[in-house]
């Protein structure tokens, strides 16, 4: 997908910025405790959360080394040509790997057919995704300083992104000489041992770290056995990829929440980071709004109403978020706490080839644009604050919806212009 360059540098730009705001906003646990104190008494999944949060701030635990794997995801409004951010992810930020292969092909085959294409191979922009992931998960195992440590790979019981986290494995094993294990929560559950010194132990190993590719939907919490390894991570002295409260910085409400004005003043020190930042905000705004609530109402393509979920497949768009807005006011329901509404982002359309499957159909298509950002820090040392690497999905421009998993979207690369 064809990409202007100046967005590009603008979103590497944004990448530790935004690395930076998460872990600062991490740390204020009255601020996250406070600001999803409604969507708890709405939202259970969300409200279990916060009560393991809770209990790690009664406990008074301190991460001294945090971790944190994010992806800010992007898209170009074609009104205004502004690069506005469409949601900030803090857990699983998957499709690395897969994203890395995508871009290869796409390099590959603008090589080889060069003189047809009239092509430069080098403006497809490189994906240092899988390097820069292992280099930081290897440095956050090397900062809890124990050889025969391990990496903790949470996994989906039928993971269907296994390929895209294998990258990753290869990479920490033959680059840095670490040993991933996989395991589900409920294994983690059966088989986790936490020592009176706060050591997690998985298969007879200390965990250094504990990377959650699941536990971001409510699915991953079919039984009590989940929220029990979930627990027993957050009390280990594992280092934790995302900590329960890096998990709750991704929720849609605090997104919300750090878009209001002077709130970004309480996380950030610098005035031009800050406008920086706000620059690429767009419009959200919660249901307690009236006004909004009724634009929305009236005019509902304009708007996106959102759970409190990640993962794809989620968001309400047009006469159903119609039905679903005047349905919550009816009941005057405090539902509404559950949602926030945004603007609806039109980036520009063009003719895309899409494969799936081995069809290929040609059609009108719009991008989605993430960059990832890795961030590591051992108290007062900021080691890794970087971005690293992108993933670009595109879609036909008739769906509403974006997930590559859940069927949506494609993976894509960037051709810089």
């Amino acid at each position: 997908m064809s990409f202007p360059k100046v967005y590009w540098d603008q979103a590497v730009e944004l990448a530790p910025l935004f690395n930076e705001l998460v872990d600062r906003v991490s740390l204020d646990g009255d601020f996250l405790q406070q600001t999803l104190a409604r969507t708890k008494e709405v939202n259970s999944f969300t409200g279990r959360l916060l009560d393991i949060h809770a209990k790690m701030m009664k406990l008074n635990k301190k991460e001294d080394v945090r971790l944190g794997l994010t992806r800010s995801d992007y898209m170009v409004d074609g009104a205004t040509d502004l690069l506005l951010q469409v949601e900030l992810n803090t857990i699983s930020t998957s499709s690395n790997g897969l994203a890395c292969g995508v871009c290869e092909l796409h390099r590959n085959l603008i090589r080889q057919h060069q003189r047809e294409l009239g092509l430069d191979p080098e403006s497809v922009v490189g994906n240092t995704a899988i390097a820069q992931h292992a280099e930081a998960l290897a440095g956050a195992w090397a900062e809890f300083n124990n050889q025969s440590s391990v990496v903790l790979v949470v996994v989906q019981p039928e993971e269907r992104y296994m390929y895209d986290q294998y990258w990753i494995t290869v990479a920490l094993r033959e680059m840095y000489g670490v040993t991933t294990i996989r395991k589900t929560m409920a294994a983690i559950d059966a088989e986790g041992e936490l020592r009176p010194d706060g050591t997690l132990i998985i298969d007879g190993s200390p965990v250094a770290v504990v990377y959650f590719r699941a536990g971001y939907t409510p699915n991953d919490y079919p039984s009590e056995a989940e929220w029990r390894a979930r627990l027993l991570i957050e009390c280990s002295s594992a280092i934790k990829c995302p900590s329960i409260a890096y998990h709750l910085v991704g929720t849609k409400k605090i997104q919300q929440e750090l878009a209001k004005e002077n709130v970004l003043e309480r996380f950030l020190d610098n005035k031009a980071d800050i406008e920086k930042v706000r620059k690429c905000f767009a419009g959200l705004w919660s249901l307690e709004n009236d006004s909004i609530v009724m634009s929305a109402i009236e005019s509902p393509e304009l708007f996106v109403l959102k759970p409190q979920r990640e993962g794809g497949g989620n968001n309400i768009y047009g006469d159903n978020l119609r039905e679903t807005l005047v349905s919550l006011k009816k009941d005057g329901s405090n539902e509404l706490a559950a949602y926030i509404l945004m603007q609806r982002i039109f980036p520009p359309e063009s003719l895309c080839y899409l494969v799936r499957e081995g069809t290929c159909i040609r059609e009108n298509a719009v991008s989605e644009f993430g960059i990832f950002g890795t961030y590591l820090r051992n108290k007062d040392k900021v080691i890794i604050n970087d971005q690293c690497g992108y993933l670009m999905r595109t879609k036909a421009a008739s769906l509403n919806e974006g997930g590559v998993v859940a069927g949506y979207a494609f993976l894509n690369s960037v051709f810089l212009t």
